[in-house]
């Protein structure tokens, strides 16, 4: 089991947004921004209402054919002494509905409150299993926010 160490999941709770890379059968990849949440072992990102060209998005796709995943989350800064990233890499499942699936929407709804005027429950949640945790650079730079972060555990696997 690859846990995070405490300086990596502090910058994750501090970053409001990360890129799940996919890539389909033949290897061609797939960059989206997305927002997310950490529970245990995995990082839950939802498909939300913004506009999106139907349900079959590329990335669901993409992880039907492939679900070897990577997510970054990154601090650019002009001061170089704060860059920092931290990469999740591990394999994608679709969880269209069920407990976890539930649990995941409430995190992600307690981690992003523009959640709450969304119908989700019934769209589908990327759960991906952290198989592998690399990080580079600054990740204790003092960020902007102050306390905790919902939706970005202390550590505790479930």
């Amino acid at each position: 089991m690859t846990m995070l160490s405490d300086d990596e999941r502090r910058f994750l709770a501090q970053s409001r947004v990360a890129h799940l890379a996919t890539a389909d059968r033949g290897a061609v990849p797939h960059v989206v921004p997305v927002c997310f949440a950490i529970d245990g072992v995995s990082l839950y990102i939802t498909i939300d209402e913004k506009p999106k060209r139907g349900l079959r998005l590329k990335r669901l796709r993409n992880i039907e054919e492939n679900p070897e995943v990577a997510v970054v989350a990154d601090r650019y800064d002009e001061d170089w002494t704060r860059l920092g990233w931290v990469m999740l890499r591990g394999n994608a499942e679709i969880l269209p509905r069920g407990t976890e699936h539930d649990r995941a929407q409430a995190l992600l709804r307690a981690r992003y409150p523009q959640l709450l005027a969304m119908a989700i429950e019934s769209r589908p949640v990327i759960a991906v299993r952290i198989g592998r945790v690399l990080s580079w650079g600054n990740l204790t730079a003092p960020d902007w926010r102050e306390g905790p972060v919902p939706g970005v555990d202390s550590g505790d696997a479930r």
